[in-house]
């Protein structure tokens, strides 16, 4: 049994985590400077549909969850809350936010969204109560195809990308600003944020957790 202390910590590493990667998503979105590849995604399905990013997140990742059955993937409490908690938290950033930026603020708004992201990616991994829904796809397609996972994330998140924009997804560079610094960014608040185990080895990430599909290898 995890002592209450820790638990307790970790259970606030994971909504703290999982409210923050729905702020920094939404400042990806205030930007206008290129969003995330599923941001991407979600952007074009909101376009399309007329609601709001944060429901058409939460929607995508209900779907993506469905997905887990057939590769047999088992959620946890992280991978249920993620589906919720990040649409809402990108919706109600959102909601407080004015708009019609200059040019400068909107480069402060992605370069601090995508820290922001690496924060909380740190944060609701270390928690340990299972991946989000879509890492979970990829891991899933990695141990069903036996291919690697930086091929099955590729192409995921390529096809994502590519549909989103299609869309009316935002693509700029942002989206490569992320691509590119988000691994780093996530490898180093692992470290930072990791929950001591039972045996009081510290790892970042419990056995299981897709650490690799944020962390590119």
């Amino acid at each position: 049994m995890p002592r209450p202390d820790r638990l307790g910590r970790r259970l606030l590493q994971l909504y703290a985590g999982l409210v923050l990667y729905g702020a920094s998503s939404a400042l990806l979105v205030e930007s206008g400077l290129g969003l995330e590849p599923w941001g991407v995604l979600h952007q074009g399905l909101a376009e399309l549909t007329g609601l709001t990013i944060g429901v058409v997140s939460i929607g995508v990742g209900a779907v993506v969850l469905l997905l887990w059955v057939p590769l047999r993937q088992r959620p946890g409490l992280g991978t249920v809350s993620n589906v919720f908690v990040v649409g809402l938290a990108m919706d109600g950033a959102l909601a407080l936010m004015s708009g019609a930026h200059g040019l400068g603020v909107r480069i402060a708004l992605l370069v601090v969204g995508i820290g922001l992201n690496g924060v909380a990616t740190g944060l609701y991994i270390t928690a340990r109560f299972g991946p989000g829904p879509r890492d979970g796809l990829m891991t899933g397609l990695h141990r069903r195809t036996g291919r690697s996972i930086r091929l099955t994330r590729t192409v995921v998140e390529l096809a994502v990308v590519a549909t989103g924009f299609a869309l009316g997804g935002t693509i700029g560079i942002g989206t490569v600003l992320y691509a590119v610094s988000i691994g780093p960014l996530a490898q180093f608040f692992l470290r930072v944020f990791a929950v001591p185990t039972a045996d009081g080895s510290g790892r970042a990430v419990a056995a299981g957790t897709p650490e690799r599909v944020i962390l590119r290898p």
